[in-house]
Formats: C-alpha cells, structure tokens, sequence
C-alpha cells in the first residue's frame, strides 16, 4: 500500500539521491514556498504541498537528463502515493519528458515557483544582506528582465506559470517573496 511522507520523511528521501547542498536547500526552499502557499489556498494540506516541494527534484542530481522520468519511477519503487508522484514530477512539463502537466493549484504553482524561488535567491546573494527581507518587487522585477542574470532561471516558464495561475507577475513576484520571507532562515 502506497503512502504519502511526512515532510520529515521526504527529506530523508531526497537526500538519499542529492548530497550537494544547493539541491537540498532548493528542496527545502521550494518545500516552505508551497508550504506556505498552502496555508493561503489549501490550509488543510500543508504537509502534502510541502512534501511534494521536498521531492520535486529527488532525480534531478543524479539523473538530469531522466529528470521528471526517473523521479516517477525512484518514488514507485519508494511506494510513494501516486497523487505525490504526480504533482511532483509534473513541475518539468515542457522541459522534460514527464507525462504529467500541472493540472491542480498546488502544480501550477509549483511548476512556476521552482523557477521563480531560484531567480529570488541568486538576487538576495547580490544584496548586502544577503536576505529577502528587505527585497523590494521592483528590485525583483529588475532582475526578472535581465536575461544575463541567473540566465539558468526560465523567464519562460515563469511568465507561462502565471498565466496558467491566471495571475499577473506582480502577484506572483509580491506573493513568492512574501513566502520567502517568512520562511527564511536568519544568516
């Protein structure tokens, strides 16, 4: 019988395949993105979204270019609930060769924020301090035009996940940073 981890439980399981630091605090970051995305639109499954935050890219360091692929099949072979294996791999629709598009809430916004939390992050490394905390949607919106900055962040992908939110990017940007704030970790 299938189960679905706690949040604890999926990152143990993501670093039984990622042991390079950035994939796990990605899996972290994305997992409170969601988490807190939960509490705004889906308060009774926190845990879900952010379990599938945690294992979006269980995958992704092992195996790039089976990413989304793999993922499916590390997490049956894990006896993972399929609607977790669903919504986590449906994040690469597009980019890889998973069969599963963002259908729900929770995968359209995974399917931006992946992106998104990435481009957020290499900005708050630009700023003095470091942080979001004092990350403006403006100064965001900057980086956002400038392809050269974070150029591995997909401004694609990103503008194609608020349009399937049906949000505009300011919402996206203001609501992304707002859950980047509250679960930043002080330096």
């Amino acid at each position: 019988m299938s189960h679905i981890p706690t949040p604890w439980e999926a990152r143990e399981l993501l670093g039984r395949y990622n042991h390079e630091s950035f994939h796990l605090q990605h899996g972290e970051t994305v997992s409170g993105v969601l988490g807190w995305f939960a509490g705004q639109y889906d308060p009774e499954n926190v845990a879900f979204w952010q379990t599938v935050g945690m294992l979006h890219d269980i995958d992704f360091e092992q195996w790039p270019e089976a990413h989304c692929v793999k993922g499916i099949d590390l997490l049956r072979e894990l006896d993972v609930d399929e609607a977790v294996i669903r919504s986590a791999m449906s994040h690469g629709w597009g980019m890889t060769e998973t069969p599963f598009a963002p259908e729900s809430l929770m995968e359209k916004i995974l399917f931006t924020v992946d992106e998104l939390t990435g481009l957020i992050g290499a900005a708050a490394l630009m700023r003095p301090s470091k942080s979001v905390q004092d990350m403006e949607v403006s100064s965001l919106k900057k980086k956002f035009k400038d392809k050269k900055f974070a150029a591995g962040c997909s401004r694609e992908t990103i503008q194609q996940g608020a349009e399937l939110l049906g949000w505009e990017l300011n919402d996206l940007f203001e609501q992304t940073l707002a859950a980047m704030r509250a679960i930043e970790v002080p330096a």
